[in-house]
């Protein structure tokens, strides 16, 4: 209903128009770009050391980082093929002894 009201239209066209030229304007400022580039290279450190910090915390108090539960869970996983493996290789040859029998 309102996207056909052409006023509607025509305000949002224009909305839509100073936001292109002033994000083409930011875009081209070479002080905002460094600043953003800044602020994002920032971010990224303070995480890393903010993990850093986390995965400590959790070795201190003797807990697993979700990096831990992923390898053991893989581990798990591995245990899980081989032992069906071995399952398979059981059942096989109980199988050829008692067409022996």
């Amino acid at each position: 209903m309102l996207k056909d009201n052409p006023v509607v239209k025509k305000l949002v066209e224009t909305g839509e128009e100073r936001a292109g030229k002033l994000a083409q304007q930011l875009m081209s400022n070479e002080k905002f770009v460094a600043a953003v580039q800044t602020l994002v290279s920032r971010s990224l450190a303070a995480k890393g050391t903010l993990d850093g910090a986390l995965r400590s915390a959790l070795s201190a108090m003797n807990l697993p980082s979700s990096a831990d539960v992923e390898q053991l869970r893989n581990k798990v996983d591995d245990l899980e093929r081989l032992l069906s493996s071995v399952e398979s290789k059981l059942d096989t040859l109980t199988a050829a002894a008692q067409k022996k029998k």
